[in-house]
């Protein structure tokens, strides 16, 4: 059995919750997000992927195409707030489990989301890209994009960080704790991402451009968040996260779903 604290970590369930977490907030980006807004602007669905949505509309450089590029991020935004918000409805000390994996996919969409427009502000490449060429000076929009960006990734960070709290306890192990949780998920989730893109049609350049950058780069402050804990102090201590066979279940079907289907993609 792998264990990081033998007494109250199982890294088997951990990681599993990761894969799903993981797995569904790509699809709410690429499927939900891209893909429903290819659908309301009057497109037709071409592709889905783990690293891209293909929509074939009237005016892909025009509003559509905006609305389409902007839609992920959006999704991602409001379904971390949700998530958020839903953290309060859940006991972490009687449902660690749950808390965790709710907050992770709160993190994960808050995070990416904030992730995308400094991306696109640093790198002049991705969504936001797509969305401010066109209507300012690249002078302006990217420098702007950027420190925006970094700004609210900074401010996810530290609203998911006091979220965290309840799930590491308030003794002398706390921190290692959240960074053993955090770092876990963010490797279990990046190898998940690069794995599924290994296989995606559009080739090499497109995964380390998009699995990579959302996966390792997005998610990124999952590696240093915790030290932000230092901000939040909490009481009690920390609940046991035991090995769960159902959750290492869920997570198996969705890591191995998500490569299966998403890795290749979906031809419509």
């Amino acid at each position: 059995m792998l264990r990081a604290d033998a007494a109250r970590l199982d890294l088997v369930t951990v990681i599993a919750i990761a894969l799903a977490a993981f797995s569904v907030t790509n699809f709410l980006h690429e499927g939900a997000g891209h893909g429903g807004a290819c659908v309301a602007v009057g497109g037709n669905p071409i592709a889905l992927s783990s690293i891209h949505f293909e929509c074939d509309i009237a005016d892909p450089t025009g509003s559509s195409g905006r609305v389409v590029a902007a839609a992920g991020t959006i999704v991602n935004l409001i379904a971390g707030t949700i998530a958020i918000l839903m953290l309060k409805s859940v006991s972490a000390a009687n449902n660690p489990h749950t808390y965790f994996f709710v907050w992770l996919f709160a993190t994960i969409n808050l995070l990416m989301g904030a992730g995308y427009f400094l991306f696109s502000g640093a790198g002049n490449i991705g969504d936001w890209a797509v969305i401010a060429n066109g209507l300012l000076q690249p002078a302006i929009w990217r420098p702007s994009l950027a420190i925006f960006g970094l700004l609210l990734y900074f401010l996810m960070a530290r609203i998911s960080s006091r979220a965290f709290r309840p799930l590491v306890g308030n003794d002398e192990r706390s921190l290692r704790r959240g960074r053993q949780l955090a770092m876990s998920a963010y490797f279990a989730g990046g190898i998940l991402y690069c794995v599924s893109g290994l296989f995606n049609p559009l080739g090499p350049a497109l995964i380390a451009i998009s699995a990579a950058a959302a996966s390792f780069g997005g998610a990124s402050g999952l590696l240093w968040l915790s030290e932000l804990l230092r901000h939040f102090p909490g009481t009690g201590s920390a609940p046991d996260i035991g090995r769960s066979y159902g959750w290492i279940g869920t997570g198996v079907v969705s890591g191995a779903v998500f490569v299966a289907l998403l890795g290749p993609g979906i031809l419509f």
